[in-house]
C-alpha cells in the first residue's frame, strides 16, 4: 500500500526527526510567507507540513470515499432523542433500582423524557419529536444505541471519540484517514474542521500529533460568511499568480539543491508542499467554501446558523474532493444540558434541519453512496435528574459514558436499523456494546483500510487509531 505518497507499506513507515539547520528552516518559513502561505499559518498552518497528501491505495475495495462527521459536542441525550425507554415513564421520580449509581456529579431519581417518541419510516424506528426531519429520513440511518466510553469528563472523552485515546498527543481519526488515503484534490486540504470557535479540547481534536503534519486538520471558523475571511489572506494581493509561481519555482530550486546535499528532511519537504498547497488554494478554497453560490432555496432548507452553514460547507467540500470534513456544532460544549434538558429542543431544531438537508443534497448530487455520515457526541446523558448544587434549574442530566447513541448513514451502512441496546432505563449498554475503537475500526473498514494495518512507528512502537482494540461491526454493513 502507498500511504500518504510513500512507497513502503504503512506498517513500515517510521517517523523521523528533523536534523537540519534551524536557522535555515526559519528563514525558509519567512520566505514562504510571501507566496500565499502567510494567511494560512493559523488555519492551514502546520496542516501542510510533514508528508505528502497525494492519494493512497486502500487495503481492499472501499465503500466510502469521504467522511462527514457531525459532532454534537457536549453530549446528546440518548433517552431524549433516539433511545426511548418506557420504563422511565413508569418509574419517573423514583430511584433507579439497585445500588446507587455514581456519576460525575450528584444525580437524583429517574426522570422521564419530556419529549414524545413515535415510529418513523418503513422501519418503524422510534424517534423523538425534537428530530422530526431526521425521523422522516430514519430509513437511511443505522442507529447504534449501545455506544460506551471510558471517562466521564469531556476532554478525555472527546479525545477518545476523535483520536482513539483519552490523552492528548495522538493523531485524530481524520489524520489517520488522510494518512492512509491522501486527498482527491491537491488544491484543497484533505481534512477540514469547521467550528465557530474551539470546542473543549481544542486543536488536539484534529491534530496529526506524531504523524507528519500534512495530515493535520485544517481549522476554518464557519461563523464567517465572507469566503475571503474564512481562510484569511488566502489570496496574495501584492503579486499575480504568474509572479507567485516564478517565486515558488525559484524557492523550490534552492530547496531541492539543499536537499540534494543534505538528504531527506521531512519538515523542509513538507514546508515546500505547504507553499504549493497555499498557492493552489487561492482559487479553489474560496469557491468551495462560498455557500452563497448555492441557491436561496437550498440555503433556506439548511437554516441560517453556524451549524447549518457548516453542514452546507461540508457538502461543498466533499463535492470538491475533500476526504474528511468534521463539523463541530459550536464552540465549547453546547449540548451539555446539566441545567435543563429542554435545551435539547432548541439545539435539535437547528441540527435536525441542517442534517436532513445535508442527507437530501448528498443524495441529489450522487454523493450519498460514497460518503459516510456520522452524527454523534463524546458521550450521552444519564436517565436520572441532576441535582447537584452546581445546576440552576435542576431539570437536566449529567454525563453518561456507560450508554449512548451514534448515528451512521451513507456509504456501505445498512439503513433503517438499530444496533445494540441499553438497559431498561437507557443508562448502560448491555447488548452488542460498541466502543469508540469499534466505531473507528468500522469507519476505516468502509474506507478500505484495515485498522490493524494502518500503523505508524513512533517512539519504538507501532501506533494505530484503535490502539490495541477495536473490531469491525459487520452486522451494520450493507
Amino acid at each position: 500500500m502507498s500511504a500518504g505518497g510513500t512507497t513502503a507499506p504503512v506498517a513500515e513507515v517510521a517517523g523521523a526527526a528533523y536534523t537540519g539547520s534551524m536557522n535555515r528552516r526559519e528563514l525558509l518559513s519567512l520566505m514562504g510567507a510571501g507566496f500565499g502561505a502567510v494567511g494560512l499559518s493559523g488555519s492551514l498552518g502546520a496542516a501542510s507540513r510533514g508528508g505528502s497528501t497525494s492519494a493512497g491505495v486502500p487495503h481492499f475495495p472501499a465503500r466510502a470515499k469521504h467522511v462527514i462527521f457531525l459532532f454534537l459536542n457536549g453530549g446528546l441525550s440518548q433517552v431524549d432523542s433516539f433511545d426511548p425507554k418506557p420504563e422511565l415513564d413508569r418509574h419517573h421520580g423514583k430511584p433507579m433500582p439497585g445500588p446507587k449509581i455514581r456519576t460525575d456529579s450528584a444525580t437524583g431519581n429517574l426522570m422521564k423524557s419530556p419529549f414524545r417518541f413515535r415510529p418513523r419510516g418503513e422501519s418503524g424506528i422510534l424517534v423523538s419529536e425534537i428530530f422530526p426531519r431526521i425521523g422522516g429520513l430514519i430509513d437511511d440511518f443505522c442507529v447504534i444505541r449501545s455506544m460506551y466510553s471510558d471517562n466521564g469528563n469531556h476532554v478525555p472523552s472527546l479525545y477518545l471519540m476523535n483520536c482513539g485515546h483519552q490523552l492528548a498527543g495522538h493523531p485524530s481519526m481524520g489524520s489517520w484517514i488522510t494518512y492512509g488515503l491522501g486527498s482527491e484534490n491537491e488544491n484543497l486540504p484533505a481534512f477540514v474542521v469547521l467550528c465557530p470557535g474551539y470546542p473543549v479540547g481544542g486543536p488536539q481534536l484534529w491534530s496529526s500529533a506524531f504523524l507528519p503534519n500534512s495530515y493535520q486538520g485544517t481549522y476554518i471558523p464557519n461563523n464567517e460568511t465572507d469566503p475571503e475571511k474564512l481562510v484569511r489572506n488566502v489570496r496574495n494581493s501584492s503579486f499575480s499568480p504568474h509572479q507567485q509561481r516564478r517565486q515558488l519555482e525559484l524557492l523550490d530550486r534552492l530547496n531541492r539543491r539543499y536537499l540534494d546535499r543534505v538528504g531527506h528532511q521531512p519538515q523542509l519537504e513538507s514546508g515546500i508542499q505547504a507553499m504549493e498547497v497555499a498557492f493552489r488554494m487561492q482559487m479553489e478554497a474560496p469557491l468551495a467554501l462560498d455557500v452563497t453560490r448555492e441557491g436561496g432555496s437550498t440555503r433556506s432548507r439548511y437554516g441560517d446558523t453556524d451549524f447549518a452553514r457548516g453542514c452546507l460547507m461540508a457538502l461543498r467540500l466533499v463535492e470538491h474532493g475533500v476526504r474528511m470534513v468534521q463539523v463541530f456544532y459550536g464552540k465549547s460544549q453546547p449540548w451539555d444540558s446539566h441545567d435543563d434538558i429542554l435545551d435539547h429542543r432548541i439545539l435539535a431544531a437547528d441540527a435536525d434541519r441542517a442534517i436532513a438537508a445535508l442527507i437530501q443534497d448528498l443524495k441529489a448530487r450522487g454523493l450519498f453512496e460514497e460518503t459516510l455520515l456520522i452524527v454523534g457526541s463524546e458521550f450521552g446523558r444519564t436517565p436520572m435528574i441532576q441535582n447537584s448544587g452546581l445546576v440552576k434549574y435542576g431539570y437536566g442530566r449529567d454525563h453518561n459514558v456507560h450508554g449512548y447513541t451514534t448515528l451512521l448513514a451513507g456509504a456501505g451502512v445498512r439503513g433503517g436499523m438499530t444496533y445494540g441496546s441499553t438497559d431498561d432505563f437507557g443508562f448502560k449498554a448491555v447488548e452488542n456494546r460498541v466502543h469508540p475503537h469499534d466505531l473507528h475500526a468500522t469507519v476505516l473498514h468502509l474506507l478500505g483500510l484495515d485498522h490493524t494495518k494502518l500503523t505508524y512507528r513512533y517512539g519504538g512502537r507501532d501506533f494505530r487509531l484503535t490502539d490495541v482494540g477495536g473490531g469491525v461491526i459487520g452486522e451494520i454493513l450493507s
